[in-house]
């Protein structure tokens, strides 16, 4: 393998602080995170109190109130986590609190259990994620102290890796072809002192045909290629795998308008694969980790696959194109082969794969399917405790014969149109080895519509589930 970043640069900026913890200037102010139940007993100044009792501020999810001292500033704020009986999967409600407050340096006051005191202070960090490439963003105003106790680091960590993963899905497309998404994935490799490569040219048509297949139609300087990155000595053989398209036409089954609008964030299992190599470096935790992004565009020029061609895969299988538009799983696919030639403890992918997976579980949560029912219970039990929630779905064997056309091993895209995100995902399983190890996410990676602590936009869906999943299996 060649290393060769493309000469772009790298889409991912240096931090500015706003998604970090404050240092004590010496002027902080407390805020209160509560809900209804719990207004009685703060702590309060009597001009506070009184004017906590004249505004019939009740604590809602997301609101917040400014409480004035003696000279009629702003000396504390309370921020509304909502009834304890109907709040959200995400306390990170508190996390709207960030805007509403003045500048300065504020510290989380009261006891809070654990866990709760981490998702508030979470939720402030993710809070600070600003998309400003195009656009002059508004400067930063509140920041908060790491509450006591915390792991403030682990949290710093957890809150740059999605920064990672939204900035890239951000980026529109003619500034994050392949080759900038690799020149990012080695720049970030190179800040944690991975080991990394490239594979492109005719190095990539000879070794991993589908991949070259795919991205074969895009002009020269978009050439599709394969990211390998390892990192760690010790510890469990962890492989990630990121489908990185990094636009969707739809080929030459072009997509309509409506469907190819955010096609942007088709690359979005590997910016999320990204942000959770940040992540687990950043933490040393210990494994063996294997990255692959497999990156191409999917576009439309002469050179483009078409319906019913036939494709030789990386493991020897062929492969039906029946439908042009159902790419990913064919770079996924050569990229999974490597992967299952070292036979690693886990093998992971995650991919904005199939409409079917966001008809049966929606845009907020996380499809996954895994061989691995300790990691299921791992992943489940993760999800809830993190706020990131997902959804295991079926490998039902007795779909298998609906991904074998006849004339080729297997169908890229099975007529009918039932069942979609499994056949997606049983076609990725033969490629993928050991059966019993390998785990796929069908992601969304895009919130629809801004919520506390997340923006409308890109957003790495299940990491935070798999990053303290992963934690189990390296236990074990």
């Amino acid at each position: 393998m060649r290393n060769d970043d493309g000469g772009a640069r790298s889409l991912i900026p240096e931090a500015d602080g706003s998604m970090r913890f404050a240092q004590d200037d010496g002027t902080v102010r407390a805020l209160h995170v509560c809900g209804p139940e719990d207004l009685d007993d703060l702590p309060l100044g009597e001009a506070a109190r009184a004017w906590l009792d004249e505004t019939g501020f009740r604590a809602g999810a997301g609101k917040t109130l400014l409480l004035p001292g003696a000279d009629g500033r702003p000396e504390a704020a309370i921020a509304g986590l909502g009834p304890r009986g109907e709040r959200s999967r995400r306390r990170f409600t508190a996390a709207a609190a960030r805007s509403a407050l003045p500048a300065g340096t504020w510290r989380l006051a009261g006891h809070h259990a654990a866990r709760e005191r981490d998702e508030i202070a979470l939720g402030w960090l993710l809070a600070g994620y600003r998309f400003d490439r195009y656009a002059e963003a508004a400067a930063p105003r509140a920041a908060l102290l790491p509450p006591d106790g915390c792991d403030a680091a682990r949290l710093e960590a957890i809150a740059e890796g999605e920064r990672i993963t939204r900035t890239l899905i951000d980026t529109p497309a003619q500034d994050a072809g392949p080759a900038e998404i690799a020149a990012a994935a080695l720049a970030l490799a190179e800040r944690h002192g991975a080991d990394a490569s490239v594979v492109l040219g005719a190095e990539l048509e000879a070794g991993f045909p589908m991949i070259h297949a795919v991205g074969r139609a895009a002009v020269p300087e978009r050439a599709p290629r394969l990211v390998d990155i390892r990192a760690g000595e010790d510890g469990p053989a962890i492989t990630l795998v990121g489908k990185g398209v990094a636009f969707d036409t739809g080929g030459l089954n072009l997509k309509p308008a409506a469907s190819m609008g955010l096609m942007k964030k088709d690359m979005g299992g590997a910016a999320t694969v990204l942000g959770l190599m940040h992540m687990i470096l950043a933490m040393g935790a210990r494994m063996r980790l294997r990255v692959l992004i497999p990156l191409a565009e999917n576009a439309v020029s002469g050179a483009a696959i078409r319906p019913g061609d036939i494709l030789t895969s990386r493991s020897g299988r062929t492969v039906e194109i029946n439908n042009t538009d159902a790419e990913g799983r064919l770079i996924l696919a050569d990229a999974l082969s490597l992967a299952a030639e070292e036979q690693p403890d886990a093998l992971v992918s995650m991919a904005t794969l199939t409409g079917a997976a966001r008809v049966a579980v929606g845009a907020d949560i996380a499809a996954y399917f895994t061989g691995d029912d300790r990691l299921a219970a791992a992943l489940d039990a993760a999800g809830v405790a993190v706020r990131d929630p997902v959804w295991r779905l079926p490998f039902h064997d007795p779909y298998e014969a609906m991904i074998e056309p006849g004339i080729a091993d297997l169908d890229n895209a099975p007529k009918g149109g039932l069942a979609g995100a499994i056949t997606a995902a049983l076609f990725l399983r033969r490629f993928a080895g050991d059966p019993a190890r390998y785990t796929h996410f069908d992601i969304n990676a895009w919130t629809p519509t801004a919520a506390p602590g997340r923006p409308k936009g890109g957003a790495g869906m299940g990491a935070r589930a798999l990053l303290e999943a992963l934690a189990d299996v390296a236990r074990r």
